[in-house]
C-alpha cells in the first residue's frame, strides 16, 4: 500500500531535521573560525569555551592581517597559481577529454587506464623528483613551476570528469560544423565548447580551489618568502614559544574569501556540470 499523507509528511520533517543538523555540522568550523578572529587571546582558550564572542577585538585583523604587506602577496601569490592552474588544466583537459570521448583512437581503452591510474598517486610521491626536475630547469621559487606541478594533479581529474560531458554531445553537432567548413579542432572550439560550459565550469572550479589549496608543492618549490602562497604562508602565525590564533583565524578568514567568491559566482554551472556528468 502507499503511505500516507502523514507518513510522508513526517519523513520529510525529519529529512529537513537530518539535512540541517549535517549543513550545522560542516559549517561550524567555519564559524568557529570567523568568530574566533574577532576574539581576544584569553577568549579563544576560554574554557569553557565561547560560542558566542563577547568582547569584539579587531586587533588581529588591522595589525595581523592588513597590518603586514605580506598577507597580501601570500593571497596574490595563490591567486595566480591558482587561475594559472585552472586555465592550463582547461587547456590540456578539454582537447584530451573529448578526444577520448568522440574520436577514433587507438589505445584509447589504455590511456584511459592510465588516466584513472594515475588518480592513485598521493602529491607526496610527486614532490620530491618535481623538485628534482624543476629545479634543474630553474623553475624552484616561480610561478610557472608551482603552475605545473598542480596542474600535474588536477589534469587526470579534469579529463575523467570532462569526459562524460562530450560524450553526452550529439556527434551531429560537430559534423554540421565540419559541413559548413569548419575542422575537427574548429568544430570543437565554436560549437562543442560553448556546448559543454558546465561541465568545463565545474573543471574550472575544481582546478581553481585545487590550485588555491595545494600545502605538498608550496612547500617543495617555493622555499622564498615572496613566493609563498597562502597554505604557507599561515605558518608565520606560529613559533616555537608562540601561537597567535587570532591572527591565523583571521588570515584563513580572509584565504576563505577568494575560492568562496568562485563558487559562489559559477554554482549554477557547476551543479549543471555535475548533473550532465553523472548522466552517461
Amino acid at each position: 500500500m502507499p503511505p500516507s499523507s502523514r507518513t510522508v509528511r513526517r519523513s520529510a520533517r525529519w529529512s529537513t531535521v537530518v539535512g540541517i543538523g549535517l549543513v550545522a555540522v560542516y559549517l561550524f568550523p567555519i564559524y568557529w573560525m570567523v568568530t574566533a578572529s574577532v576574539k581576544t587571546q584569553p577568549a579563544i582558550r576560554a574554557v569553557p569555551p565561547q560560542i558566542v564572542p563577547i568582547d569584539i577585538d579587531l586587533s588581529s585583523w588591522v595589525d595581523r592581517v592588513f597590518g603586514d604587506p605580506r598577507v597580501l602577496r601570500y593571497i596574490f601569490n595563490s591567486f595566480v597559481v591558482a587561475t594559472g592552474t585552472m586555465l592550463l588544466t582547461l587547456a590540456l583537459a578539454a582537447p584530451a577529454a573529448y578526444a577520448l570521448a568522440k574520436l577514433r583512437l587507438r589505445g584509447k581503452s589504455l590511456l584511459m587506464t592510465l588516466s584513472l591510474s594515475s588518480l592513485m598517486f598521493p602529491a607526496i610521491m610527486l614532490a620530491t623528483p618535481l623538485f628534482v626536475i624543476f629545479g634543474r630547469l630553474g623553475l624552484t621559487d616561480s610561478y610557472i613551476g608551482l603552475i605545473l606541478a598542480d596542474t600535474t594533479l588536477a589534469l587526470p581529474y579534469a579529463i575523467v570528469l570532462l569526459r562524460p560531458t562530450f560524450a553526452r554531445i550529439p556527434k551531429e553537432f560537430s559534423e554540421a560544423a565540419r559541413i559548413d567548413g569548419c575542422s575537427e579542432f574548429g568544430a570543437f572550439l565554436r560549437v562543442i565548447v560553448p556546448l559543454a560550459r558546465p561541465g568545463l565550469a565545474t573543471v574550472a572550479v575544481l582546478a581553481f580551489l585545487w590550485g588555491w589549496g595545494d600545502l605538498v608543492f608550496a612547500l617543495t618549490l617555493a622555499t622564498e618568502d615572496s613566493m609563498r602562497p597562502v597554505t604557507t604562508g599561515l605558518w608565520g602565525f606560529f613559533g616555537a614559544n608562540t601561537s597567535d590564533w587570532g591572527g591565523a583565524m583571521a588570515f584563513s578568514t580572509l584565504a576563505m574569501l577568494p575560492p568562496l567568491i568562485v563558487f559562489l559566482w559559477s554554482q549554477r554551472l557547476v551543479v549543471a556540470g555535475v548533473t550532465a556528468g553523472g548522466i552517461k
